[in-house]
């Protein structure tokens, strides 16, 4: 198969989405498939090339710009999907790479919250991990809170509104907040990474957690933030119909609420997610730890997820509670180092994620799409109203 890697995008977590690519592409170094890297730069352009394998090349986007081909996905008049060089000279045909299978791992955005995926469909190609649907619920905190609650599963109180609405009338929405009392945690409803993320002990720092929120997203979410929290998060790889688990982790940091620092800076920067500090497995008791495997099954299944997706969870030290915190449908480094202390190589994983899309795939083709006939080729004319 050729399969693209797609990564980068127009998120604030473009960045990690680079690292996740490059780690994805050289693990398919080992594999039987021919890997190529398709990057989506700040701006929304796609470009390619061999100088996209290396993460020296990122560091000077205008180097980039000479060193990759812009191009741009399309079908051609013979059906097939490839991605076709845009500002070939004149005196040759444009450069194109067949695509047979899309590997995604873009973070946050339209690349995770089933923009990317949307278009994949409307071109008609294969590709991993979640559907639309499950993209864009997995995305919303506010959607995968009600969703939660809609099938008694657990998840923490929450307050959400929108800008206009905060805007309006935000003594209203300030005065509800507070009633889950103090401290709290507010978060941009559909951002990852930990980005815009608050603590807020008092009005103050409330308010700025909440203006500081809506510089990413127009609508933001705020729960109690447990005095005595304990994170801990499990992947699930498989289909909504067959699915396993991986071992659970918990991520380790400094700040009362784990930041994009813990997650990204503390460690390894070029290793991304997988460079964080963890504990694997997580401190926690066995009969937890199946606990938190069922509702991640649950989650996947719910959500209507495929590929391999991270539920997050939290812990309340002082009771034994368990809430379900976020679903991360592309998760950084695709999970791969959950699943490896699980028993699955990276480029296993990867081999997997690829059967899962192309067999999707299969099973679409075998629906009715559409009619072979032309409804409009039958109408009399004089049957139609035309409005100017």
């Amino acid at each position: 198969m050729h399969v693209a890697v797609i990564f980068g995008g127009v998120s604030v977590e473009h960045e990690v989405s680079i690292l996740t690519g490059l780690q994805a592409l050289h693990a398919l170094r080992a594999s039987r498939h021919t890997a190529y890297p398709l990057y989506i730069d700040k701006q929304g352009r796609w470009y390619t090339g061999e100088a996209l394998r290396e993460l020296e090349t990122f560091r000077n986007l205008e180097v980039l710009a000479r060193k990759a081909v812009c191009v741009a996905p399309i079908r051609t008049p013979q059906g097939d999907v490839v991605v076709q060089e845009l500002d070939s000279p004149r005196w040759r045909r444009p450069r194109r790479w067949p695509l047979d299978v899309a590997l995604l791992a873009l973070h946050g955005g339209e690349g995770e919250n089933g923009g990317l995926q949307g278009l994949l469909e409307t071109l008609d190609v294969p590709y991993t991990g979640s559907g639309v649907l499950g993209s864009a619920l997995g995305m919303d905190k506010v959607v995968t809170k009600f969703l939660c609650l809609a099938n008694q599963l657990p998840v923490l109180p929450f307050v959400w509104f929108r800008e206009r609405d905060w805007e309006h009338d935000p003594e209203q929405y300030l005065l509800r907040a507070e009633e889950l009392g103090y401290p709290l945690i507010v978060k941009p409803a559909r951002l990852g990474s930990s980005i815009g993320v608050g603590w807020a002990e008092h009005r103050a720092a409330l308010e700025e957690a909440i203006e500081l929120a809506f510089r990413f997203d127009d609508k933001v979410l705020i729960e109690p933030a447990l005095k005595e929290r304990q994170e801990v998060n499990c992947a699930v790889l498989g289909t909504p119909s067959a699915a396993r688990v991986s071992v659970c982790e918990e991520p380790l940091g400094l700040d009362a609420v784990l930041s994009y620092t813990d997650k990204y800076l503390r460690g390894d920067p070029q290793k991304g997610m997988a460079g964080a500090e963890r504990r694997i497995p997580a401190a926690i008791s066995a009969e937890q730890a199946r606990q938190l495997e069922e509702l991640a099954l649950r989650v996947f299944q719910l959500f209507e997820l495929s590929g391999t997706a991270r539920v997050d969870f939290l812990i309340d030290r002082r009771t034994g509670s368990v809430y379900i915190n976020e679903v991360n449908t592309i998760p950084g480094s695709l999970a791969f180092y959950l699943w490896e202390r699980s028993d699955l190589p990276f480029v296993e994983l990867l081999e997997q994620l690829i059967r899962i899309a192309l067999d999707r795939y299969r099973v679409k083709q075998t629906r009715t799409r559409s009619y072979e006939t032309n409804l409009l080729a039958h109408k009399s004319q004089t049957g139609l109203k035309l409005h100017k």
